[in-house]
């Protein structure tokens, strides 16, 4: 709760000090007194922007501070989620607003965030304005304010698991269901387009091995006159590389006692020497391996001719694509073939979420129920010591299909006099016992 609210040089207040005791509720004075003023500093506690103009003429800089006692508010995680010295007793919220616009927030005298100021201000206080009694017109509302004084927010998150569980589940046996249906209407062209990738006997990496192979072959002969004229430069009968190294490697050799520099120079040629020859035989190996054969050939066109024209066919890329969509087609035959096994296992869990979700609706109307005849008999109470001695409420709780939040549907009925029939609070002609019916139940969501 407020415990204390000093300001400074805001608007017209040179400075006050207030003080707030518990059950203290009302704010009187004249027109111009300054009401609107203590709430407009409210306001910038709770996070809102600030305005140079808000600064009292002639000031440097204006000064908001309010302290609050949050014992029962159960905030202590919010303080160590953002590092923030936690004082259940005195929690001091400060806005200091400079005339050169720069405007500065404190929690507990640490520098903080204004998004973060905001966050905690909204926690702690609560400014009712009277556009807010059109939300007890809300059937939404209405629900969530026996929910926040019934405190049910783990059956709540129970509930919202279970239906989120049952409408995924809804969800995918109505897609399988349509699945199913349109694959029965293309069935024999499904199986048409299965038989004839099934025979292409497609393998991923097939295309690109298969064009390697094709393109070695059809330069079959330029491929092996060049590795051959290789193999005879390095390693042939005359003038050869090979030969020519030997006879400068010994000559080397030969003048090593005499010229020691060279010796390790002859040893790196000896390596060039022994590197050339293995060359040499890889070279060799390599002309051997190559050789044009036409039948070969023939199959290989023929096989990448398959391949390309099912790429046309279907508008894909690639083999990978091509096997892809083989796949999804087996899977739609599949559900086909297994469709009413497949949707009767479908059914069936939806029906056990649905159970699931029913269950736990069950125990949330039970509490709301039971939370509604205790939030009639203190509203009445409240309502007779705010000036309505011979109020009627009463929350009227009947059933509907499962929703987000529940199967209820809610209604909250009121009247002004025992002899006046009970009508919706959507009714009620009287803006000042609407004000006072959402006043009441704001004090007991706080409570």
């Amino acid at each position: 709760m407020l415990t204390q609210l000093y300001i400074k040089n805001f608007a017209l207040i040179d400075e006050l000090d207030m003080d707030f005791r518990s059950g203290f509720s009302v704010i009187t004075g004249e027109t111009g007194a300054g009401k609107s003023i203590i709430l407009g500093a409210l306001g910038l506690v709770m996070g809102q922007r600030a305005d140079v103009k808000s600064i009292k003429h002639g000031a440097e800089k204006c000064t908001v501070e309010a302290h609050f006692n949050i014992a029962h508010y159960g905030l202590e995680p919010f303080f160590e989620q953002n590092d923030l010295d936690y004082d259940a007793n005195d929690c001091i919220i400060r806005r200091e607003i400079n005339v050169s616009g720069k405007s500065r927030a404190f929690i507990n005298d640490a520098p903080a965030p204004l998004a973060l100021v905001k966050e905690l201000g909204e926690r702690l206080i609560d400014i009712h304005s009277q556009h807010q009694n059109l939300l007890l017109n809300k059937e939404d509302f209405q629900l969530n304010v026996i929910d926040l004084i019934a405190q049910n927010s783990a059956q709540l998150a129970e509930y919202a698991e279970a239906y989120d569980k049952y409408k995924a589940a809804e969800k995918e046996l109505r897609q399988l269901e349509e699945l199913i249906s349109g694959n029965k209407e293309r069935e024999d062209y499904l199986r048409f387009q299965h038989a004839e990738l099934e025979e292409a006997k497609l393998e991923d990496g097939q295309q690109e091995s298969l064009e390697q192979e094709s393109e070695i072959m059809s330069h079959a002969e330029d491929i092996k006159a060049a590795l051959y004229q290789a193999v005879e430069g390095i390693d042939g009968e005359s003038n050869s590389m090979l030969g020519s190294l030997h006879t400068y490697v010994g000559r080397l050799h030969d003048i090593e006692e005499i010229y020691p520099n060279v010796k390790e120079l002859a040893e790196r040629l000896d390596n060039c020497y022994v590197e050339l020859k293995d060359i040499a035989q890889d070279l060799g190996s390599q002309v051997e391996d190559v050789d044009f054969d036409p039948q070969r050939l023939d199959e290989i066109t023929q096989r990448l001719n398959i391949i390309y024209s099912l790429e046309k066919k279907y508008r894909l890329d690639s083999v990978a694509e091509l096997i892809a969509m083989h796949n999804d087609i087996k899977q739609q035959l599949q559900h086909i073939d297994n469709g009413d096994a497949d949707l009767e296992e479908m059914r069936k869990k939806k029906e056990q979420m649905l159970a699931i979700c029913t269950e736990k609706a069950a125990k949330l109307t039970a509490i709301r129920q039971e939370k509604a005849q205790q939030i009639e008999q203190q509203l009445q109470s409240m309502l007779m010591e705010l000036g309505i001695p011979k109020v009627q409420f009463k929350i009227a709780l009947s059933a509907k299909e499962l929703s987000p939040n529940g199967c209820d549907k809610v209604s909250f009925l009121f009247s002004a006099n025992t002899n006046t029939a009970l009508q919706p609070v959507s009714q009620v002609a009287s803006g000042g016992e609407v004000a006072r019916v959402m006043l009441s139940l704001k004090a007991m969501i706080s409570n």
